[in-house]
Parts: structure tokens; C-alpha cells; sequence
């Protein structure tokens, strides 16, 4: 089934704004090109365990569509892409910040662990 363009009518902001970071990875891949500022395709993939690559392709096709993400292929052999963000991507960044201390709080009423991504990043 292919999924409908992200193009509103929307109910609300926050409806518009749950549009464009709906999935499971595209939250972390804005977390993880803030902390790194650019990454290629397979550090993005080590840095974000359990991603298939199908999942991040799509993912980050769909970011960049929406203006999240800048996509930059260097005409090299063999070819080397690069992914950063945008100016509108690090703006919604900033704006999920207070989601995350309100999930960082209930991780830690709910006594829920963090994955150490350095650790599991490295094939450890």
C-alpha cells in the first residue's frame, strides 16, 4: 500500500508537526545529525541500531522531500554522499528538545535503560 503525501488538511500544528517526524527513526536520525552534524549513509547506520537500510532510505528520502535533510554526493570514486541537516531540520530539532526531556524524565520514573550507542555502534 503506498502512503499518502504528507500534505495536510491538519487539524492543528502539532498534527502538521507529527506528520513530517511520523516513524520510528526519523526523531534519532535528527538527534544523531545535530550531535554529528554530518554523516554518511553507514555512520548514520551504525549510530542508529536496529535500522535496516531499507527503513533509513526511506527515511531519510522522505526527510529530505519535507526539507529536513540535505543530501550532498561528491563526484568521486567510489561516490560519497553525505547528510545534513537543514536549516528547517535543526529548527524542528530545537523544537523536539522539550519532547525529549519530558521522554528522558518518564524514562527515568519508569526506570527504563538507555541503549549505549557508542557500545552497540561498534560491533560490540
Amino acid at each position: 500500500m503506498a502512503k499518502a503525501p504528507r500534505c495536510g488538511p491538519y487539524i492543528c500544528g502539532i498534527d502538521a508537526a507529527l506528520d513530517v517526524v511520523s516513524g520510528k527513526w526519523k526523531g534519532l536520525i535528527l538527534w544523531e545529525l545535530d550531535a554529528h552534524r554530518v554523516r554518511r549513509f553507514a555512520e548514520l547506520r551504525r549510530g542508529l541500531p536496529g535500522v535496516s537500510e531499507k527503513m533509513l532510505t526511506q527515511h531519510l528520502r522522505e526527510m529530505e522531500a519535507d526539507g529536513l535533510v540535505h543530501r550532498e554526493v561528491y563526484a568521486e570514486v567510489p561516490p560519497r554522499v553525505e547528510y545534513s541537516l537543514t536549516e528547517h531540520g535543526r529548527t524542528l530539532n530545537q523544537a523536539l528538545g522539550p519532547l525529549g526531556a519530558w521522554g528522558g524524565e518518564r524514562m527515568r520514573r519508569e526506570g527504563f535503560e538507555a541503549v549505549d550507542v557508542a557500545e552497540t555502534s561498534h560491533g560490540n
